[in-house]
């Protein structure tokens, strides 16, 4: 007897546990409710502004439910309208915040970034994917705005780095040595689409941008060939229907 006593003992605290540790939701909370009514005392039955209060909470519970289910309903539709913006932007040229640029067989590189004031001198800095040192950049007299410095490729003494995944840094003064804010920029061609964590990002060479980053969004150059192209062989696929229509003439 002893120990099927120790053993219930145990076993009430085992559910316990486990009635700890899940989450109460509405049925729970209305299965209690239904059990204190039926387990109530005939003589003292519960009073009635502590039975309401009860049902009040009911209905906050319910409703927070039905709230929470439409958020992730919500959440789970933006996502799909992100994924469908970030595929549509596919063969695009975009311009994003970022400061990512990457040196490739075509030599020169372009830094884009953005004054908030004039300049009198403006020093780009150029450091490769293990944040090492390769080269400066410097120009003069810069207005506030939009600017780009470019990069042949080289380091300090001249030689060419490899090609890759390199980064830089504006650094700004106007004509009495103060520090200008400058905001860098990232330009390229998104070629494919990632989808990560229910996040969108473009893939713009070795590039990985965040759809949120993107300020800019352009044809690219390659599109705009092609549209010419099109274009040029639809004027001569017209030329050639006019010769036919007048004979040849």
């Amino acid at each position: 007897m002893i120990t099927n006593e120790i053993d219930s003992s145990t076993s009430g605290r085992g559910l316990l546990s486990a009635s700890q540790t899940s989450a109460m939701g509405k049925e729970d909370f209305l299965s209690l409710l239904i059990a204190q009514l039926q387990n109530q005392d005939p003589l003292n039955p519960t009073d009635s502004t502590e039975f309401t209060a009860q049902l009040a909470q009911f209905s906050s519970l319910e409703q927070l439910g039905n709230i929470n289910q439409n958020l992730m309903e919500l959440n789970n539709f933006q996502a799909s309208i992100n994924n469908s913006q970030a595929v549509s932007l596919i063969g695009k040229a975009i311009t994003a915040t970022g400061n990512s640029i990457q040196l490739t067989d075509d030599g020169q590189v372009q830094c884009d970034f953005s004054l908030e004031n004039d300049a009198v001198q403006v020093v780009a800095s150029i450091y490769d994917s293990t944040g090492e040192f390769v080269r400066e950049i410097e120009s003069q007299k810069l207005s506030a705005g939009q600017h780009s410095l470019f990069w042949d490729g080289t380091d300090k003494q001249g030689n060419r780095v490899a090609n890759g995944n390199y980064t830089f840094e504006i650094l700004a003064a106007d004509a009495k040595g103060r520090d200008i804010d400058a905001t860098t920029f990232f330009s390229g061609t998104v070629d494919r689409v990632a989808f990560e964590n229910n996040t969108s990002y473009l893939i713009a060479g070795n590039q990985k941008i965040a759809l949120g980053d993107v300020i800019e969004v352009a044809v690219s150059e390659d599109a705009k060939d092609v549209v010419n192209l099109e274009s040029d062989s639809a004027d001569a696929e017209s030329q050639s229907s006019n010769l036919s229509i007048n004979g040849g003439k």
